[in-house]
Order: C-alpha cells, then structure tokens, then sequence
C-alpha cells in the first residue's frame, strides 16, 4: 500500500511543482477566488432550480422539456471527465496525434448512436433508462439490469471523483479523504436540489468554463512554441501521424464498436439527453451537436500537450512519466488566476460527468425500484422526496467507495476504468439496443445472456495477460475482454431465441412496444387528450446567461494580479466575451418573457 501512496503521488505532485512549498507558491488568493467563485455557481444553480421540482418527471427528465442545445452540450460534458486530460495529454506527448485519434472514436460512435437510436429512446417514453425492460422483456430482466448496472456504474463514478479529489488534494494542501467528501458533497447537493434541470445548466456553465480555460492554454502554448512550423520542426517523424503500432487500427475499430454500444446503451446518464427532450427531432439535434463538439473539441484539449515537446524543460522525465505533462504544462504557462480557473475547468470535467451519473442511477433507484416494488401508488410530491433520497444514497455509496480505492496508483485507477468499461458493455448494453430494433429476441435469451456475459468478462479480466498477440497483432486486455463478451452475449441472444422462440403473450408484449416505438411523440391517444402543459414553467435560457456573466467578471477580477502583457490580453478578451454574451443571453430571455406576458 505504502508503494501504491507512492506511486499515486509521484503522478500527481507536479501538479503545481515539485514539493508542497512550490504548491503553495503557486496557488495564490486570485486563484482561490476563481475556485470559490466556481463553488458558490454551482450551488447557486441548484437552489434556483429547487422550486421547480414538483414531480418525478420533473425531477429525473426535467418535463421532456430541457432544450435540445442544453442537452448536447449536457451530454458533451457528462461524456469524459478529468482523467481524459491526464491520461490522453500523456499519449500526445509522448506518442503524438494518435491521442487525438483516440478520443475522435467518440465521433462515429455518436453518429451510430444518434443514427439508430435517438429517436427510439426519445419514443420509448421513459423515465429511467432501464424502465422499458419490462414492458419489452419481463420484470425479471428489468430488476436484473437494475442490480447489475447500479454496482458498475458507483464502482466507475468513484474512480472518477478521486481524479478530481486528486486534484484538490494536491492543488490546495488538503487529504484525498478530504477531498473526495469535499467534491462529492458539492456535486451531491445541486443534484439533490434542483434534478436534471440543475445538472444540465451546471454542465453549460462548466462547458463555458472549461472552453475558456482551454482557449487560454492552446494560444498560450502554440506561442511558447514559437508557431506552427516551430512546433513540428521539434516533433520526432510521424508524430502527426493518426495510429502507432500499440494503438492500430484494429485496436481503434474495436474501440469505435465499444464506445458506439456504450453510447446507445449502457451510459444511462447519456441516453437521459436523448429522452429528456420535447421531440425525437430534438433528440437528434442533441447527437449531431455532440459529434460537432467531438470533431472540435480534442484537437484543442490536446495540442498544448503535442506542443510541449518543443519548450517544456526535462522532456526525458516527463517521456518516462507522461502522465504528468498536462499539470505541468498548466503550471508552466499559466499566470495566477488562471491557474485556479484551469483547476476549476478540471473540476467541470469531471462535476459534469458524475452530476449527471447521480441523477440518472438515482431515477433508476426511485422509478425501478421504489415505485415499482415499494411504493406503485405514490404521488408525486412522494416521489421527489424518494429521488432525493436515493441522489443522497448514490452519491454517499460513490463517496464511500472513492475513498476505499483512493490508495491505489493513478495508472492502476485508469486501469480499472477501462476493464470495467471494457466489461460492462456488451452483457449489459447489447440487451438494451437489440431490444430497440428487435422483435424476435426472447426474455430468457437475454436473462441467460446478461449472467454469462458477466461471468465471462469477470473471468477473462482475471486471467488474461494486459496484452496478447493474435495473429501477429496485439491486443490490449480490455479489446480481447470486449470483443470476446460481444460474440457471447450475441450468439446467446439470437442462438437461444431461434430455438425456444417467444410465447403468445411475451410476442404480444413486444409487438405493442414496438408500435408504440413507430409512433412519433404525440401521436398516441393518451397523448393526444393530454392537456397542454405550460411550456414556459422552466425557462433556462437567462439563468445561463447569468451564470455566464459571473464567469466573465470572475476573470476580470483577476486582471489586475496577471502582469504578463500576453496572458493579460487573453484574459482580458476572453472575459469581456463572457460578459457581452451572458448579458446578451439574459436581456434576450427577459425580453422575451416580457413580451408574453403582455400578450
């Protein structure tokens, strides 16, 4: 364990420097305004949200009425947290382009994602993502995945939130216990306040965050290198080339499969976009914005990483420990204030991620269990009470876990994500988007398939070698457990459904899923006697641009603590640009109340 310590804080001491001294040199007052300032946003939102929630539709998928473009940018920012910037800063660094290619997997598995699923999930009418289970499948498959999924999915939010407890750790001098509590509890209160509403516009906020900070660095940083031909005058041959021999082009398809069933599936937090909109046009637009945001987003992430390799001192250090680069890279270019605002821009990757992650595990806690074992007749107001239960038992179970994992080393955390990603997915999310397109597929064929995927994958990551060479080509651990668990839970599914088809009454059951799924919103005639609802209930529109107007100010406070004339001049632009769209933003929105209100 003592080894582990270790190793965990060789990784992330840079953060700042060196030794703790060095830390508390880099960190000064301004930067600690930005963070507090970030804090009190986040709060602030869940509060002004709290008022709105009367329902558990409300609560867990705010009404079907959250913007299609809060949404997106909801899923963006819920899709990846601050390990991503560790961890594919490192692969730029040291290997090149390929850690772009890496991340821009994530674009076809979108446009897979949105193609053929978007609209079924928005059609499916649900409330959790696992709710339809039974209405397609049995009770039996719906509590299965219920109890299957909820360990996974705390077991992964954990190691996310030590990642950003790490940071707090070693940025501001606290414990990792500390920490880890410190952050949960944060993220834990505006969920538990203010539901999806609260989770989806902090996650606009940290969006903007987070772009600010990463337009401050990428400049910063293509400066320092002196320009583009600068920059790849000092990069080793091929270093812009899209894949390595480890990271092939097998290794890259099988991660495109991976992630394209994860993202139509098993990553409840992100099918909630899709079905937490008014219309299933709406939930296609939330997919083409998040694939545009994936094509922009990674070269900017990652380029003052590729750059370093022509400023940063003791590049042969940071080669054998390239988990490194990025903090320091921040610590490196960054003047005061901005350093807090890239800390709080990490914090966004990751609060984004897990706000999302409570709220949805917490509506499968309180719609597929509560509601359907406990409590079937419960009123609304009940309801929301048992949602913000189950939100403080999500969060506390993650909290707890966190700190149970939080000795282990940064590499062996980043280890276990992707197993249990790698894992996960096929036994747990091929049921769900089979049962989407699929008639013919049995109850039981699915129960028998989601055990011995499993149990296969648990086995595989136990006795499987991290890497193994087929065929002349090596395969990472997490490709072979995947691909393997896929053929399984696959031919199990249509195998056993060919021979022992479906009875009378569970075809009857899927065929009126399936006509309910044609159907567009709207068109079923319960939905049609519907009264209409209020559209203007929640309006997000000019509490975002406030959120945004307090951002800018924040970063023009520090202006006067910032006393090199580049840093300042970007500061100074990227603040003012806040503050002319938050106003914007908010004068239209009051504009527009205004105007209907007299009408």
């Amino acid at each position: 364990m003592l080894q582990k310590k270790h190793d965990e804080e060789t990784v992330i001491m840079p953060l700042f420097g060196q030794t703790e001294a060095s830390i508390s040199k880099a960190i000064q007052g301004p930067d600690y305004v930005m963070l507090i300032g970030y804090f009190l946003l986040m709060l602030g939102i869940g509060l002004y949200f709290y008022r709105f929630m009367r329902g558990m539709k409300v609560y867990f998928t705010g009404g079907n009425k959250i913007p299609w473009w809060l949404a997106g940018v909801s899923f963006y920012m819920s899709s990846f947290s601050a390990y991503a910037f560790v961890i594919y800063s490192g692969l730029c660094f040291k290997l090149g382009w390929v850690g772009v290619t890496l991340f821009w997997v994530m674009i076809p598995a979108t446009i897979i994602s949105v193609t053929f699923f978007a609209t079924r999930w928005r059609r499916a009418r649900i409330d959790s993502p696992v709710e339809f289970l039974e209405s397609r499948y049995s009770a039996l498959v719906r509590q299965l995945f219920v109890w299957l999924g909820l360990p996974v999915g705390v077991i992964d939010d954990s190691l996310k939130l030590i990642a950003t407890g790490t940071i707090v750790h070693v940025g501001m001098g606290f414990s990792i216990e500390t920490s880890i509590v410190a952050c949960g509890l944060i993220m834990l209160a505006y969920t538990f306040m203010g539901g999806l509403w609260a989770v989806t516009v902090t996650d606009f906020v940290q969006f903007v965050i987070l772009a600010v900070a990463v337009l401050a660095l990428f400049p910063l940083s293509i400066a320092k290198a002196g320009g583009f031909h600068s920059l790849v005058a000092h990069t080793p041959p091929g270093f812009f080339a899209l894949s390595t021999e480890t990271y092939n082009w097998y290794y890259i398809a099988l991660l495109v499969g991976l992630y394209a069933v994860a993202f139509s599936s098993t990553h409840w937090h992100l099918i909630q976009k899709y079905f937490c909109v008014p219309t299933e046009k709406d939930a296609k637009k939330v997919g083409w914005l998040v694939t545009v945001l994936y094509v922009v987003g990674p070269p900017l992430f990652f380029m003052p990483a590729i750059a370093a390799r022509a400023f940063m001192p003791d590049i042969p250090y940071l080669l054998e420990h390239d988990k490194e680069i990025y903090p320091r890279l921040c610590a490196y270019l960054l003047p005061v204030g901005m350093l807090g605002l890239i800390i709080a821009a990490m914090f966004s990757a990751t609060m984004g991620n897990l706000s999302s992650h409570f709220n949805v595990r917490a509506s499968v806690l309180t719609n597929d269990v509560y509601r359907r074992l406990l409590r079937p007749h419960a009123g609304e107001k009940e309801l929301v009470t048992a949602g913000r239960g189950m939100t403080i038992v999500v969060g506390g179970l993650t909290i707890m876990m966190a700190i149970a994992l939080a000795g282990a080393s940064a590499q062996g955390l980043f280890k276990y994500m992707v197993n249990l990603f790698g894992g996960a997915v096929a036994p747990l999310g091929l049921p769900l988007i089979v049962g989407l397109v699929s008639r013919r597929v049995t109850p039981r064929s699915v129960a028998v398939a989601v055990i011995v995927g499993v149990v296969l994958a648990v086995t595989l990551f136990v006795c499987l070698p991290e890497s193994t060479t087929i065929f002349g080509i090596i395969f990472e651990q997490e490709v072979i457990i995947f691909a393997a668990s896929f053929v399984t839970v696959m031919a199990i599914m249509f195998g056993m459904s060919a021979v022992w088809p479906m009875m009378a009454a569970e075809c009857a059951r899927a065929e009126l899923f399936h006509t309910r799924l044609e159907t567009p919103i709207g068109e079923l005639p319960e939905e049609r006697a519907a009264p209409k609802q209020d559209e203007e209930a929640v309006s997000p529109f000019g509490i975002v641009g406030i959120c945004v107007v307090c951002i800018g100010l924040l970063m023009l406070c520090v202006q006067p603590f910032i006393h090199e004339q580049f840093p300042r001049v970007v500061n100074a632009i990227l603040g003012l640009v806040l503050v002319t769209i938050g106003g914007l933003m908010a004068w239209a929105s009051r504009r527009s109340r205004l105007a209907k209100q007299s009408a």
